[in-house]
């Protein structure tokens, strides 16, 4: 369990902290969590709806491909629903999963993406939103079939659920953007600056790792701290840091809230958030022998290869998390790693 809410830990200190500017869910527990249907199986899915200016809304054309739908356990085909698990509750992870600003649907790039699958396997989606502790049990219990939230794969998680990776799990570089600095892969090429972090988070313990090494080498950077990310970015737009170093998709986010104002920021590269030696992923999970990872793969694939996938990563301002291929139990985060 502790590797697991290690994990959780790094995501709320990384990307819950996104959410504090974030108003909209406070409607959310109301319905007691679940979402519910998003209507029959159909061929056209809205993506970035209702985002608050995070995603370019788009309809996308998403035919069923009888091939793969045949490819699905029985039970599922024959009901005809898909059952989405999203652990966004209490407060949501813009711009992953949130509660959109007609205050209902649960809107961002992972549930969109769900909807997608679902549409692929002819199923009619149903969200349903919960805790992240609630999402699991979901899944144990069989009242989810596939939780698509933003879990990395780890080989404990392994033990008990089947993945199919859709997303990297990168840790991204957050600057104004008038600054000429990028990372480029090589962390001495943050000598001499003020690199802002989350403390008690796996990006923290990569960066103190790079600064141990830069030290040696007679170089050295500022590891500044702050208590949220409203003061982080506070910090970056008065130029008290040069750099901030958080999850992807929460500084992805920030750059769109961002763009409209006197101090717009960009991406100045990424890194996998398991470190050098794997590159981490973000993947579909189910209950393992449940027998969906591997339709849902398939689905992914195809949803690649049509351009549908792009343009839903493009949408919400992730395409730089792009796979090339789902890949059914890709090597996770190993046991040792914390």
């Amino acid at each position: 369990m502790h590797h697991q809410s290690s994990l959780r830990t790094r995501l709320i200190r990384g990307l819950g902290a996104a959410t504090a500017t974030v108003t909209l869910a406070s409607g959310l527990t109301a319905c007691g969590g679940d979402a519910g249907a998003d209507g029959p199986a159909s061929d056209v899915v809205t993506i970035g709806g209702v985002s608050n200016g995070a995603a370019q809304q788009a309809e996308l054309s998403v035919p069923v491909v009888e091939s793969l739908r045949g490819r699905l356990p029985a039970s599922v085909r024959e009901r005809g629903e898909l059952v989405i698990g999203v652990g966004a509750l209490p407060a949501g992870f813009p711009p992953l999963a949130y509660v959109g600003t007609d205050q209902q649907t649960l809107t961002g790039a992972e549930p969109d993406l769900g909807r997608l699958v679902a549409a692929t396997l002819g199923l009619k989606p149903v969200v349903k939103n919960s805790t992240w502790e609630n999402l699991f049990v979901g899944v144990d219990s069989s009242k989810v079939d596939v939780a698509f939230s933003n879990v990395t794969v780890t080989e404990e998680r392994k033990k008990k659920y089947e993945f199919a990776s859709y997303r990297k799990d990168n840790l991204g570089f957050e600057v104004l953007k008038d600054s000429t600095w990028n990372f480029g892969g090589d962390f001495r090429n943050l000598a001499g600056r003020n690199v802002a972090v989350a403390k008690g988070t796996n990006q923290e313990k990569i960066l103190l790792e790079w600064q141990t090494k830069a030290k040696a080498e007679g170089k050295d950077f500022e590891i500044k701290y702050f208590p949220d990310s409203n003061s982080t970015a506070l910090a970056l737009s008065g130029k008290k840091i040069d750099v901030n170093f958080g999850p992807n998709p929460s500084i992805a986010y920030h750059i769109t809230q961002t763009a409209g104002t006197s101090t717009p920021t960009r991406n100045a590269g990424s890194y996998s958030g398991a470190g050098e030696t794997l590159q981490g992923l973000i993947a579909a999970t189910a209950k393992k022998d449940s027998g969906l990872a591997e339709p849902v793969a398939a689905a992914i694939d195809h949803l690649i290869e049509t351009g549908q996938y792009g343009k839903l990563l493009a949408a919400w301002n992730l395409s730089d998390e792009a796979v090339a291929k789902s890949e059914v139990n890709p090597p996770g985060l190993p046991l040792t790693n914390s």
